[in-house]
């Protein structure tokens, strides 16, 4: 059968993704990130003033907005992370969509974008965040330059990321007004390379790229690894730093209530008048 040349790519194995999550959460699960996001998503709903009768929570790893945000709402949906990227939502159903770090193993986010806005009544608000960025650039390339001197080729370890740009443009082209994203970088240090990746499993965030390698990796690649990571990014105690970037993004859905651009040479003052007042 002929592929759909318009289908999004399938970067991610969302099976694996899902059982990865619930193995870490069945195990000592690592929270740092996670309760950060937490902080911060309760303290960005605090700051907006309307409120919201009926909202969803679309693939939250976990217990981690349930409990600072659900005595807020009438009534909060939660969609569980499955291996689909379809929505059971109803056009027009919410006022208000949430989602922490979840969006960024999503396949086809242009689509899941347009899913949430049509879901939105009018002046609902979508507010979320994704890992991106410079998120493990470090780790990127440590294990880029250990697998090309060791292995004569490197494969593809961790997830491609959004930045900033691509997802105020995504907001864009699924219909939001008044999108907004910006960033919030963590710096965390470790006392190595494989405390880290340790971490990475208990938060169950490890590859799950469909073009991960599916064989182990070669104990000198591991430790050629560990010694680049360590002799490029060490602070002078010998601990490693590693990125972490979130990525906040809102917008809402139109509505005539909004702020409106005003139209192209409807200004009523000129540039030029107004730099002619400036005394000199």
């Amino acid at each position: 059968m002929a592929q759909n040349p318009t289908a999004a790519p399938m970067l991610f194995d969302r099976a694996l993704l899902c059982a990865r999550q619930d193995r870490a959460r069945r195990g000592e699960p690592v929270t740092f990130l996670f309760d950060r996001v937490a902080e911060d998503m309760e303290e960005r709903l605090g700051a907006v003033t309307r409120e919201f009768s009926v909202a969803a929570e679309i693939w939250t790893p976990g217990e981690l907005l349930r409990k600072p945000i659900s005595d807020r709402f009438k009534s909060i949906t939660r969609i569980e992370p499955d291996e689909t990227e379809t929505l059971p939502l109803l056009p027009e159903s919410l006022d208000l969509a949430l989602s922490a770090l979840a969006l960024q193993f999503v396949n086809d986010l242009p689509g899941v974008l347009a899913q949430i806005r049509r879901a939105l009544r009018p002046d609902g608000l979508l507010l979320a965040a994704m890992i991106g960025g410079d998120t493990l650039t470090e780790l990127r390339q440590a294990f880029a330059q250990a697998e090309a001197e060791c292995e004569g080729g490197v494969s593809p370890r961790v997830a491609p990321f959004a930045d900033l740009r691509d997802v105020g443009a995504l907001l864009q082209r699924a219909g939001f007004a008044l999108p907004v994203t910006d960033v919030d970088r963590l710096i965390v240090r470790y006392d190595s390379a494989f405390a880290l990746m340790a971490d990475l499993r208990r938060m169950g965030a490890t590859n799950i790229l469909v073009e991960r390698r599916r064989t182990p990796t070669r104990r000198t690649t591991l430790l050629r690894m560990a010694e680049i990571y360590s002799s490029r990014f060490a602070d002078p105690d010998g601990r490693i730093r590693a990125t972490f970037d979130v990525i906040w993004l809102s917008g809402w859905a139109p509505h005539e209530s909004q702020p409106k651009p005003l139209r192209p040479g409807s200004a009523k003052a000129s540039l030029e008048a107004a730099v002619k007042r400036v005394p000199k």
